[in-house]
Formats: C-alpha cells, structure tokens, sequence
C-alpha cells in the first residue's frame, strides 16, 4: 500500500486550504439538492435566475477553451467523470463511482453512469472520453490546455508530434468501462477529472459540425444539467434550460439561467436594483458603496492578477527582455492602494505568483504563499535605479509602452492606476493604455502582439504547479518569450522524478517560483476576490475555488 498512499496524501494536503475557505460540509451534491427540494413550499413559483456576465463567450468547444466565461458555460451545459460539490471537492458524476487506481498509481479505472444521454438522444460512453482526449492531445486541434494531459501514456509524443493521437493511454474497456494508463503518477489527477477541458465529446456530431464546432449554440451537444440557446457565438446574451433527459434531473430545481453581458457596474445595478437581474458584480466605489447591504456577499477566489511582460515581438527581443526595466516597472506601483481604493472588493495584496490558500506543505501544512514570501514589494526609490540601469543599458532617455487589458470597468480603473503610478514614479516612461474586448486580449497576447498586459490565472486544480508551469519556456500559455533553463528544470523535476516525494517536489516549486520573481518574469497586482450582491432568495450557488468558477446544478429560487 505503500504506493498507493503518497497519492492520497497529496490531494488531502492540496485541498485542505479550500476546505477552510469553503466551509466543510460533508453533504453530497444530491442529498443537499433533494433536501432543499423536499422544502416544496419554501421555493418560488418561478425557478428562472437572472445573472450577469463582464466578458463575452469565445468558444463553444471544450477543447478550446481557456477561460471563465467560457468554463461556467461549460460547467452547467457538460458533465464529465467528475464534479465539484460545494466545497471545491471532486466527486463522481458520470462516473458511478470512485476510480480503481493501481498501486502504483500508473492507471485509474473508471465505472460509467449507464443511461447517461447526450441531448441528442446518444447514450454517453466511455468512447466520447477516449475521442474527446485524443481530440485534445491532437497537434492539429492547437488546444492549449493539452498540457494537462501530460503524464498519461504517450501524450506527450503526442502533443510533439512524435505518436499517433490512438496511443493516448485512454481506452474504452466497454461501453460504460474508461481506462487511463499513466506515464509517471499525478498527484492531482483525479481534481483534474472534474475540469471540462477533461469532459467527453460526442465524436458523430463534431465531426459532423466540423469547423463550425462550438461556434454558437446551434452547434454545440449537451449532457450536463442544462441545455444551451441564444448565443450566435457574437452576442452578448445566453440561456440555460434544464435538462430534462440529464440523468440527476430530479435534482435541478432551477427551469431556466439567462445570462447577460454587462460591463459597466452602473448599468447592471440599475437592472438589479428594478429586479431584472439576481445578481451583480461590485468594483471600486460601488463596492464599498454596498458594503452594508444585506445582499452584499464578498467571494474569495484562488486566483492571481498580474502584469506579463512580453520579451520577444515578431521575432525581435523588445525593450522588456530588460530585466532592469522589468524590476522598475514591476515595484513601482503601491499594492495597498490598488486593493484598498481601487478595487475595494476584498481582493488581497499578494506578493508572488502562487495565490495564497490553494494549497499547504505535505509535511508542515503552511501555505505555499506564506512559506515563499512576498517578491517584488513596492519601492519608489529602488524602482528609479532599476529604471536609471535599464536607460543606460537600453541606450534611452525615455519609453513609451502599451498596456493591454480588458474593456470591462474594472479592468480599465486598473489600467488607469497603473498608467498613473508608473507614470509618476518612474520620469520618462509613458504609458499608453488600450483597453479591448476579452477575446480580443486573448488572441493579441496569443500572438504576443503587446508590450505589457493586465493579466490573470486562476486554479484549475489545488496545485502550485498550477501556476508555476505557465511560465515554461515551452508552456502554451508563456505567452511572453520568459525563459530561465534551471526554472525550467525545476519544474521538470516537480512533475517527474520528485513527483512521489513530497518534500523535494514541494522544494522544487518554492525555488521554481524565487527564479521567476527575482527576475520579474512578472509582477504580482492582487488575489482576486469577487464583491456581488445577490438576492437573498437565490441559493445554493456554488462558487468554486478551482476549475470552472461555478455550478448552477443545485441552485434555486426561494419563495419571496
């Protein structure tokens, strides 16, 4: 057993954290929901929520997708082996059970739901696992969260080209029997099966929408607790229906979710305070405006906000491959005031990478965060000699440099902040701010057509690693041209040879994590937290740490 019991450590130390942060309560997603729904005269006639969203859809392809907006959707449309209950925790869904995993932790068997259907009728089985895997891993199909199958056998060879996407260690036993071999062990692995870019896909249908797959809702395939409409792929509104041939059925209470994208807190609030919306988000003024509401709910989120500084631009090292420049820029703007009177939603100050809470070491249990402490802190004085080196050596007097960001409000309140501050402590540098839709920043930082960006992660799993290897020299999302070779091997080291031993594997990522601060391979802003106003007779949101942000399959109007 000895084998065994490393892997089951690791997720007990991994997601201790969450569970503080989320309450523990020890209820499944079922039992919870029937017993709400047994409270027939405490729900409201009409099951509809009203919701609203800052960004627009960019896919509807779980293959595809790589932020949350598009995660939600996938969260309340799709379903995989597993889902997330209300305290962040992974618990079986399409799978009946919980995995057989070898001792050595080199293969996971998985059991399927029989009577699982997809909204076209098609049972689910575990060949929309195996399609939708190798559809990832797939070089053609350019998914930039394949990387996370790294580790199952040949998944890598894969991804480089080197084997055939049918070697993916995933295999359909039978029907309703899913097989996973490994390559080296994974210690979050089971977390990572309630994540949708892990969802099954059904293989008749993709191919039959070909490229057209998931570019609105008409071309998109259903097997979660909701269906999809309204969404041509360019607007900005959506719906969810329940689903009345998925399998849990009987525990949806909600009938219907539109979702509506609104970027100015103003607008929403007006719609909220008339009773067309259920909730709202809060940023700036409005947050601390509302901070005495009984409807006002502050949400932590195991996420990090930071700048990126784009090294390399069409093919040219640019004036950020300056280290110099980089530490000037990266401590030149004040952490306090920007959570405190810029966003004053209950974001924290953070001063790394690794968000703070997402996960504890295996031996002493302290936070990732606190054990490597706090990089790049603000120094008005420090940031005018790093930018006196960088002039001397870059051979100017003076720099002009962009600032990508999003056109929501928030995004733009903070690009303005740090066009001031910059501006005001470091003489000579000019920041020009360009303020575009998200799909828009997400395909100009893809091409690493920018200077510097407002950018942003959070967990998909209870990992460190999570948020570390971005940064890798070959990582689909280093979308910036950093490149350290021992951080590199660091990180290599983590997810091989060290990836049983805890305590060198935890070691390897606090030392990861010094190389890219000391160097400002980025700059730390804030630990995201979400202030909202809700209406006290939605419940049982769930609002989740890591992966999709949240699950609507339990939610319901309470009678008011």
């Amino acid at each position: 057993m000895k084998n065994k019991k490393w892997w089951q450590l690791s997720a007990v130390v991994l997601t201790a954290g969450l569970l503080a942060a989320c309450g523990n309560s020890t209820e499944t997603d079922a039992e919870t929901s029937s017993k709400d729904k047994t409270k027939g005269e405490n729900l409201a006639e009409e099951q509809v929520l009203n919701l609203v969203e800052i960004a627009e859809l960019p896919t509807g392809d779980t293959a595809l997708a790589t932020d949350t907006v598009s995660f939600t959707v996938f969260n309340q449309v799709n379903e995989g082996l597993y889902r997330l209950d209300k305290d962040s925790q992974p618990i079986p869904a399409l799978a009946t059970e919980e995995a057989t995993v070898s001792e050595d932790g080199l293969e996971y068997t998985f059991k399927l739901r029989e009577g699982a259907t997809w909204s076209n009728g098609d049972p689910v089985t575990a060949k929309d696992f195996v399609y939708a895997w190798q559809r990832v891993v797939n070089p053609d199909t350019a998914a930039s969260y394949s990387y996370l199958f790294e580790g199952i056998k040949n998944a890598a060879a894969i991804m480089a080209g080197e084997a055939e996407p049918e070697t993916l260690g995933a295999e359909a036993v039978n029907d309703y029997e899913f097989k996973v071999t490994m390559e080296k062990p994974v210690p979050y692995f089971i977390s990572l099966m309630a994540f949708p870019t892990f969802f099954p896909q059904n293989e008749a249908f993709v191919e039959e929408q070909g490229e057209r797959y998931g570019t609105s809702a008409e071309t998109m395939i259903f097997n979660g607790p909701f269906t999809f409409s309204e969404w041509d792929g360019t607007n900005l509104n959506w719906t969810y229906e329940k689903n009345e041939d998925y399998w849990d059925v009987e525990n949806v209470i909600l009938d219907e979710i539109n979702v509506e994208v609104i970027k100015e807190t103003s607008t929403a609030l007006n719609l909220y305070d008339s009773g067309q919306l259920d909730r709202v988000n809060l940023t700036g003024e409005f947050a601390k405006q509302f901070q005495g509401n009984e409807d006002y709910v502050v949400e932590t989120e195991a996420r990090s906000s930071y700048l990126q500084f784009n090294q390399e631009r069409d093919g040219q090292k640019t004036d950020l491959a300056n280290e110099n420049l980089r530490k000037a820029l990266a401590i030149s703007y004040d952490h306090e005031l920007l959570v405190n009177e810029i966003l004053a939603n209950g974001s924290q100050e953070l001063g790394g990478l690794v968000p703070a809470d997402l996960a504890a070491n295996p031996t002493t249990g302290k936070d990732f965060r606190e054990e490597s402490g706090d990089y790049l802190a603000y120094d008005k004085e420090a940031a005018v000699e790093y930018w006196e080196k960088a002039k001397a050596e870059l051979g100017v007097d003076s720099l002009e440099l962009e600032l990508l960001g999003d056109d929501d409000e928030s995004n733009k309140k903070i690009a303005a902040y740090m066009k001031d501050q910059i501006e005001s402590n470091l003489p000579g540098v000019t920041i020009k701010v360009r303020n575009v839709p998200f799909k828009v920043r997400l395909e100009a930082q893809t091409k690493q057509d920018y200077d510097f960006a407002l950018g942003g992660w959070g967990a998909d799993f209870a990992d460190p690693v999570n948020f570390i290897d971005l940064l890798m020299t070959d990582s689909p999302y280093n979308r910036s041209s950093y490149s350290n070779e021992e951080f590199d091997k660091l990180v290599d080291l983590s997810k091989g040879e060290n990836a049983t031993d805890v305590d060198a594997r935890w070691k390897n990522l606090l030392d990861a994590e010094k190389i890219l601060l000391d160097e400002a391979g980025v700059a730390p802003l804030f630990q995201r937290a979400a202030a909202t106003l809700q209406k006290t007779y939605v419940k049982d949101i769930y609002n989740h740490q890591v992966g999709a942000k949240y699950t609507y399959k339990n939610a319901y109007i309470e009678a008011h």
